[in-house]
C-alpha cells in the first residue's frame, strides 16, 4: 500500500507554525508533493520536511512558489524544468541541502519557457514502485479583458494580462504533459500528477458554481483544458473516480468569513494518473484540518494506492 499525498502549504514557514512538522510525522504518507513552499534553500525552516528525503525547486522569486516531493526513500531520478534541484535526506537542514543536475527528459514545450526559474514543476521516479510522481503548481491567473469590472475586482485590471499568461502555460503544458507521460509510460512507469491547479473542473468542484461561471478558476476555457487532460486511457481524476457526482471533496477555502466553517470552497488540488494507477486507488479524502488547526487555506488530498 502507498499512501501519497499532495498539499499547498502556502508557505512552509506558517505551516510549520500551525503544525505541519506534527502532520508530516503522523500522517503515515509515503509520498507528498508539496506546492507553494515560498522560501529559498536558507530561508527554510529547521527540519522543514521531517522524516523524509526531499526533492526541492525553490525557483529564482524569493518568497514565491517553489515545489517538493517528500519520499521516504531517496528517489532514483529527479527532474526540473530549470536543470537544477536541491535534495537531502532525513530531517535536514537548510545547510544540509545539496544542489544536483536535474536535467528533464522532453523537450520542453516554447510556452513553457517563461516559466523556467519559477519553481512551479518537479519530477522524481521513485525507488520503491515503478512510478513517477510529478508535481505542479499552476499559475492562478486571471479574468480576460472583456470580464473585467473594476469594481468587482480585488486586485487592479491588468488588461487580460494575467488571464493570457496562464492561458500561455497551460496550452505549453498540454503539450509538456503528453511528452512526459508517455517517457515515463516507455520506462515502464506509472505517471501521477499531483498539485495545486488553481481550476475547478466541474461544478460539483465548487460550492458556489453558478455564481461563478465567470470567474477565473472556473471559465470555460479552464474547464475545457482539464477536460483535454483526461481520458480513460490518458490521466484518471482520481479523488473524483472514488467520489463521482458528488459535491468535493473541496481542498481550497478563503480564509476571509466562515468559508470554512460552512465548507463552502473549491476543489483544485488533483491526483490525476494513468489508468492501471489509478484502478489501484482504494480510498481518497481531504485532511479539512489537523487537531482543530488548519495548516493553510489548502487542505492535504491524500489517497491510498494498492500497490506492493
Amino acid at each position: 500500500m502507498l499512501r501519497i499525498a499532495t498539499t499547498n502549504v502556502n508557505g512552509i514557514r506558517a505551516a510549520q507554525r500551525r503544525g505541519f512538522g506534527d502532520w508530516l510525522d503522523t500522517r503515515g504518507c509515503d509520498v507528498i508533493a508539496v506546492q507553494e513552499v515560498r522560501a529559498q534553500a536558507d530561508k527554510l525552516p529547521e527540519d522543514a520536511f521531517g522524516g523524509y528525503h526531499v526533492a526541492l525547486e525553490t525557483g529564482s522569486i524569493p518568497g514565491r512558489n517553489g515545489v517538493a516531493v517528500l519520499t521516504r526513500t531517496a528517489p532514483a531520478a529527479v527532474r526540473t524544468w530549470s536543470g537544477a534541484a536541491l535534495v537531502g535526506g532525513p530531517h535536514a537542514n537548510p545547510g544540509d541541502l545539496d544542489q544536483i543536475a536535474a536535467t528533464d527528459r522532453v523537450p520542453l514545450a516554447r510556452d513553457l519557457r517563461p516559466f523556467i526559474t519559477q519553481g512551479r514543476y518537479i519530477e522524481v521516479d521513485l525507488v520503491d514502485a515503478p512510478v513517477t510522481i510529478a508535481c505542479l503548481y499552476l499559475p492562478k491567473g486571471g479574468l480576460p479583458a472583456e470580464l473585467q469590472r473594476p469594481e468587482r475586482m480585488r486586485e487592479a485590471p491588468d488588461g487580460g494580462a494575467r488571464y493570457e499568461r496562464k492561458m500561455g502555460f497551460l496550452a505549453g503544458f498540454e503539450r509538456y504533459l503528453t511528452r512526459t507521460r508517455r517517457a515515463a509510460l516507455a520506462d515502464g512507469r506509472e505517471f501521477l500528477l499531483m498539485g495545486d491547479m488553481n481550476i475547478a473542473h466541474t461544478r460539483y468542484d465548487l460550492a458556489n458554481w453558478r455564481r461563478n461561471q465567470k470567474h477565473d478558476g472556473f471559465l470555460p476555457e479552464e474547464r475545457d483544458w482539464f477536460d483535454r487532460q483526461l481520458s480513460p486511457r490518458t490521466l484518471v481524476d482520481v479523488v473524483r473516480s472514488l467520489h463521482p457526482d458528488e459535491d468535493g471533496p473541496y481542498s481550497w477555502w478563503s480564509w476571509a468569513g466562515q468559508s470554512f466553517t460552512k465548507d463552502v470552497g473549491w476543489r483544485i488540488d488533483y491526483h490525476l494518473a494513468t489508468p492501471r494507477l489509478a484502478r489501484a486507488a482504494v480510498s481518497a479524502g481531504v485532511d479539512r484540518d489537523f487537531r482543530g488547526v488548519r495548516l493553510s487555506d489548502h487542505s492535504p488530498v491524500v489517497v491510498d494506492y494498492a500497490l506492493e
